[in-house]
C-alpha cells in the first residue's frame, strides 16, 4: 500500500518535486482538461507510479473511461460526473474518487451508494477536517485509504497534515509545498516527517519495523527505521535505515551491497513500513544472497542470471549467441510455443512453459527490458476497463483448428493488409515525437533529458571498495576482479608488456590497412596542432618578459572499453595523440576475453603507438591499478578514455584522491548524437546516422531536430530508421535506444541550434543546407559533422578528429581529447633589474595589502639592492 501522501503535480509549471521523487510515494494525482492530455502523461509516467487524474474538466463520460482504459489508477470527479459515469456498466466503484464540498453533497454520495457492496469502494474527497465523523457517517474503513482531504487554504502548516494523517485520512499536497531536504528544507514541507507521522513505533524501541523488497515484491530483509533514516532515505534515494546498535545505516556503505529506493509505503494498519528498493551488489543479506530468506528462485532467478550472462557471456557461447543473434532467440521462441500448444500432459506443459519463458525472458534482457517492466505492463492491462474481444488472428487461428470467420465477421478490408498492420505494429522501431511550437517549453526540457542513470552514490558505493581493495592489494586484487567480471580464470599476470609477441597481433591484411590509414590520418590531424603549443614569448612591460612552453605528461593511461564491442579506435584515438605529445611511458588497459586473450587490434595499436605494457583488466579495477600502480602495473599520471558508469566513477574517485596524483581528462555517460535535418537531407542518411549511435547500447540516446518538416517527410525519415533497425544484427540493443529518444520539429535553424546547444551533443551531424555556414552557431558540442557526406562514423574511425569526446552535457565545459590532453603547460617569467623596478611598487602595494610582508620584502630587498650598487 502506498503512503497516506497524495501529491498533486502539474506537468507543466511544477517547482517543487519532480516525477522520479513523487514516485517514492507511490502515487500522483494530476488534473487534465483534456484526454489527450491524460493519456499523453500516462504513456510517458506508468512505469513510474500510480497515476490519479482529477477530471472534473472532462465533459465526456466517454473520455474519463478511456483515461481509466488508458491505464489511470483512480479518477476523481464531481456528483454530476458520477451520475453519468454511472451509467456505464464497466466502470468499477474501485475506480472512482467523488469530490464534496458541502454536507449535502455528501449526502447524495451516501445516497448513491447505497446499500451497493460495489459501490461502497467508492472513494470520497473532501475539505472537512473532521475525518473521523465524516468516516462512521459514510460507515468508510480508513485502512482502506478510500478518504481523502483537500485544503482549501493556498498553503498549509505541518502540523494540519499531520493531524489529518493521525485520523487516517490521505492528505493531498501539492509537490510545490514539499521538500526531500528535511536538513535545509526552506520553508516547506518535510515530506520525510509525513511518512512517519502516519507510521506506529514499535512499543519496546520507539522505531518502525520495515519490511524491504525489491521490485518484484520478493522480501529481502526485515529491518528498523526511524524519522530520521526515513528522511535521509528520501532525501538520498537509497536506502537507509535505523541500527539499533550503529544508529543511521546507509546500506551498502561499506559493502557496496547498496540499493536504489524506489518507493515506500505501508502495510495495512500503518505498523510496518514497506521499503521497495533496486539492489545493486551481491544481495541484500551480509551473506551475500538476494536476501536474508535464501537465494532468489523462479523467474527472479532466472532473470538476474540472464543479467549475468548478458554482461559477461563469453563469446562464441550459446547464450553470447542468443543475445547477439535476434533471429535465433525468435525462432525458439515460436519454436518453444509450438511444442507448449502441442503438450498434454501436466508435467509436459510445465516443462515446455519454462523452456518458453526462458527464451522469452532472454529477448526481454537483451533488449533491456525486466521482469518488473512485464508485470507493470501486466497491471497495466488490468486497469482496463474497457476490452477487445480477442479472437486469434487468421493465421494462428486456422493453424489451431479454430472456425474462420464468417461473412457476417469477416474484416472489411482483406486479410492479409490486416496482418501486415499488427505485424508493423509490434515490431515498429520509433523515437517519440515532440513539436516544439504545441508543447510547453518545460516539457520540452524534460525531453531534453538524458536517460537517467543509476545513482551516483549507488554507484560510487559499489566502486570505492574496489578501488580500495587494489590499491591495497595489488596485481592480486586486480587478477581477483578479472577473473570475477571477465571469468579469465587462466590468467595469472594482470599485465602484458612490450616488446609484443606477433602472435597477439595477427591481423588480416585488410584490417591492418585500414588501422594503418586510420592512424596516419589521426597522427596527421594532432600533429598539426602542435602550432598552438609552441613557445609563447610577451614582453608585457620593459624589462618583463612572461613565456609559456609545454611539456608532455611522461606517464598516461589509456582506458580503452570492452563490454559488447570491442573498440581499437578507442586505442588509436588515445594511443596516437599520447605518441605525438611525446608522452615517455605509455599504458593502455582493456578487459580480457574469458580466455585470457585480447583483442589483436588493441595489441597492433599499442604496438603502433610504442605502449609500454597492456592491462589485461576492466572497471574500476583497471583505472585504479593505473592511479595507484601495483606490482607489475606502471603508474600513470594521467587517465584517459570512455567507459561506463563505474569507470567513469572511479575516475573521478581517483582524481579526488590527492595521494594517488592523478588526473582524468573528463567525466562521460553514454554514446549520442544530435542530427538536424532540413527538407533536403536524405532520410536514409539520417537513420542511418541515428542507428550508428543507437547500436551502441540501450542506454545510448539518439536526438532528431526536424526542421519545418511535414508528416510525409517525417514519415519517410522514421519508416527508414524502422527498415534499417530491423537489419541490423544488433537490432535488440538499438530497440531500447530508441524508446527513449527523441525526434523534435521545430520552425528554423535558430530554434534547432538553440536546441542543440542546451542538450550539448557529443556528437552533431548537420544534414542542412549550406551547413557550412551553420558552424558559426555551434556553442556546445564534442564534434561537428558538417553536409550529407560526413557520418559520424568516419570520425570513430578515420578522419582524424578524435573520437573520445565528452558526453551527457559535458560538452558544455570540456574539450573532446586532442593533443593538448596529452601536453602541460609550463609558464616563466624573466625580469631585468630595469623590469624590476619598473614592477615594484606596484608589487610591494598589492603585497601590502594582502598583508604578506615576506612577499613584499622579497622585492624592497632587490631594489635596495640594486640603488646601493649604482650609488
Amino acid at each position: 500500500m502506498a503512503t497516506p501522501i497524495l501529491i498533486s503535480y502539474n506537468p507543466t509549471s511544477s517547482s517543487g518535486l519532480s516525477l522520479s521523487q513523487i514516485a517514492y510515494f507511490g502515487r500522483v494525482l494530476i488534473k487534465v482538461s483534456s484526454l489527450a492530455q491524460a493519456e499523453e502523461f500516462l504513456r510517458q509516467n506508468f512505469r513510474l507510479l500510480d497515476v490519479y487524474v482529477d477530471a472534473t474538466d472532462i465533459a465526456s463520460s466517454g473520455d474519463i473511461v478511456d483515461i481509466l482504459n488508458a491505464g489511470a489508477a483512480k479518477v476523481f470527479i464531481s456528483l454530476d460526473q458520477l451520475t453519468s459515469l454511472s451509467q456505464e456498466q464497466s466502470v468499477p466503484s474501485s475506480r472512482l474518487v467523488v469530490y464534496t464540498s458541502s454536507d449535502s453533497q455528501v449526502d447524495a454520495f451516501q445516497s448513491w451508494v447505497g446499500e451497493d457492496a460495489e459501490r461502497k469502494e467508492a472513494g470520497i474527497c473532501t475539505e472537512s477536517p473532521a475525518v473521523k465523523t465524516l468516516a462512521d457517517k459514510l460507515g468508510l474503513n480508513l485502512e482502506a485509504q478510500n478518504l481523502y482531504l483537500t485544503y482549501t487554504a493556498s498553503t498549509v502548516a505541518e502540523d494540519v497534515v499531520k493531524e489529518t494523517l493521525k485520523q487516517g485520512a490521505v492528505s493531498i499536497i501539492s509537490a510545490d509545498a514539499l521538500t526531500l531536504d528535511h536538513k535545509n528544507p526552506n520553508g516547506k514541507i518535510a515530506a520525510g516527517t509525513l511518512v512517519a507521522a502516519r507510521a506506529v513505533a514499535d512499543q519496546s524501541n520507539g522505531l518502525y519495523a520495515t519490511s524491504v523488497t525489491d521490485e518484484r515484491g520478493v522480501c529481502l530483509g526485515l529491518v528498523w527505521s526511524s524519522d530520521e533514516s526515513i528522511a535521509e532515505a528520501l532525501r538520498t534515494g537509497t536506502g537507509v535505515y535505523q541500527s539499533r546498535k550503529r544508529g543511521l545505516w546507509y546500506k551498502g556503505q561499506s559493502s557496496g551491497d547498496v540499493q536504489e529506493l524506489i518507493r515506500l509505503g505501508f502495510d495495512c494498519d500503518s505498523d510496518c513500513l514497506v521499503f521497495v528498493v533496486k539492489q545493486i551488489g551481491r544481495g541484500f543479506c551480509h551473506l551475500g544472497t538476494a536476501s536474508c530468506f535464501g537465494a532468489y528462485n523462479g523467474l527472479s532467478r532466472l532473470q538476474k542470471t540472464l543479467q549475468a550472462r548478458k554482461a559477461d557471456a563469453p563469446a562464441g557461447s550459446y547464450t553470447a549467441r542468443l543475445f547477439n543473434e535476434p533471429k535465433l532467440t525468435q525462432a525458439k521462441i515460436m519454436e518453444e510455443a509450438d511444442e507448449l500448444c502441442r503438450a498434454t500432459t501436466k508435467e509436459e506443459i510445465a516443462f515446455e512453459a519454462a523452456d518458453l519463458l526462458y527464451f522469452a525472458l532472454t529477448r526481454c534482457v537483451a533488449a533491456g527490458v525486466s521482469l518488473e517492466d512485464i508485470e507493470r505492463n501486466l497491471d497495466l492491462k488490468s486497469l482496463k476497463v474497457k476490452r477487445r474481444k480477442g479472437d486469434a488472428k487468421g493465421p494462428w487461428a486456422e493453424k489451431a483448428g479454430l472456425a474462420p470467420a464468417t461473412a457476417e465477421t469477416k474484416p472489411a478490408v482483406p486479410a492479409a493488409p490486416a496482418k501486415e498492420e499488427a505485424q508493423k505494429d509490434d515490431s515498429r522501431m520509433e523515437m517519440t515525437r515532440v513539436v516544439t511550437a504545441s508543447t510547453p517549453v518545460e516539457k520540452v526540457k524534460e525531453y531534453l533529458k538524458r536517460p537517467s542513470q543509476k545513482s551516483n552514490e549507488a554507484i560510487v558505493g559499489l566502486v570505492r571498495p574496489i578501488i580500495q581493495d587494489v590499491r591495497e592489494g595489488g596485481d592480486a586484487a586486480v587478477l581477483k576482479y578479472t577473473h570475477k567480471f571477465e571469468k579469465a580464470t587462466s590468467l595469472t599476470s594482470p599485465v602484458i608488456r612490450a616488446p609484443f609477441p606477433p602472435e597477439l597481433m595477427k591481423l588480416s591484411p585488410e584490417t591492418q590497412e585500414a588501422i594503418d590509414i586510420s592512424i596516419a590520418n589521426i597522427k596527421k590531424f594532432h600533429s598539426a596542432q602542435k602550432g598552438s603549443n609552441d613557445v609563447l614569448q610577451v614582453e608585457t612591460m620593459p624589462g618583463v618578459v612572461c613565456s609559456r612552453f609545454s611539456r608532455p605528461i611522461e606517464r598516461v593511461g589509456l582506458y580503452v572499453p570492452g563490454g559488447t564491442a570491442v573498440l581499437p579506435s578507442t586505442a588509436m584515438m588515445l594511443g596516437v595523440p599520447a605518441m605525438v605529445a611525446g608522452c615517455q611511458k605509455i599504458v593502455l588497459a582493456s578487459p580480457p576475453r574469458a580466455d585470457g586473450s585480447i583483442s589483436p587490434e588493441i595489441v597492433y595499436v599499442a604496438h603502433k603507438v610504442g605502449a609500454e605494457s597492456i592491462v589485461l583488466a576492466g572497471g574500476a579495477q583497471a583505472v585504479a591499478a593505473m592511479a595507484y600502480g601495483t606490482e607489475s602495473i606502471s603508474k600513470v599520471d594521467k587517465i584517459l578514455g570512455p567507459g561506463n558508469q563505474f569507470v567513469t566513477a572511479a575516475k573521478m574517485l581517483v582524481s579526488n584522491d590527492t595521494s594517488a596524483g592523478v588526473s582524468i581528462d573528463m567525466p562521460a555517460g553514454p554514446s549520442e548524437v544530435l542530427v538536424i535535418a532540413d527538407k533536403d537531407a536524405n532520410p536514409a542518411f539520417v537513420a542511418s546516422d541515428l542507428l550508428s549511435q543507437a547500436e551502441h547500447g540501450v542506454d545510448s540516446q539518439v536526438i532528431l531536430i526536424a526542421i519545418d518538416l511535414n508528416e510525409s517527410q517525417l514519415q519517410a525519415i522514421e519508416d527508414e530508421v524502422d527498415a534499417q533497425a530491423r537489419a541490423l544484427p544488433r537490432m535488440d540493443i538499438v530497440r531500447g535506444s530508441l524508446a527513449h529518444s527523441v525526434t523534435f520539429v521545430v520552425r528554423d535553424i535558430d530554434e534547432a541550434m538553440a536546441l542543440s546547444n542546451e542538450y550539448a551533443p557529443e556528437h552533431l551531424i548537420l544534414q542542412v543546407q549550406n551547413a557550412e555556414s551553420v558552424v558559426e552557431k555551434v556553442v556546445n558540442a564534442g564534434s561537428v559533422f558538417i553536409g550529407q557526406w560526413t557520418p559520424e562514423s568516419v570520425g570513430d574511425y578515420s578522419a582524424g578528429v578524435n573520437h573520445s569526446l565528452p558526453t551527457y552535457g559535458y560538452a558544455k565545459q570540456y574539450s573532446g581529447v586532442n593533443l593538448g590532453s596529452f601536453l602541460k603547460h609550463i609558464t616563466s617569467s624573466n625580469l631585468t633589474a630595469e623590469g624590476l623596478l619598473g614592477l615594484s611598487r606596484t608589487v610591494e602595494q598589492l603585497a601590502a595589502v594582502e598583508g604578506l610582508d615576506a612577499h613584499k620584502r622579497a622585492v624592497s630587498i632587490r631594489v635596495a639592492a640594486m640603488k646601493k650598487n649604482q650609488a
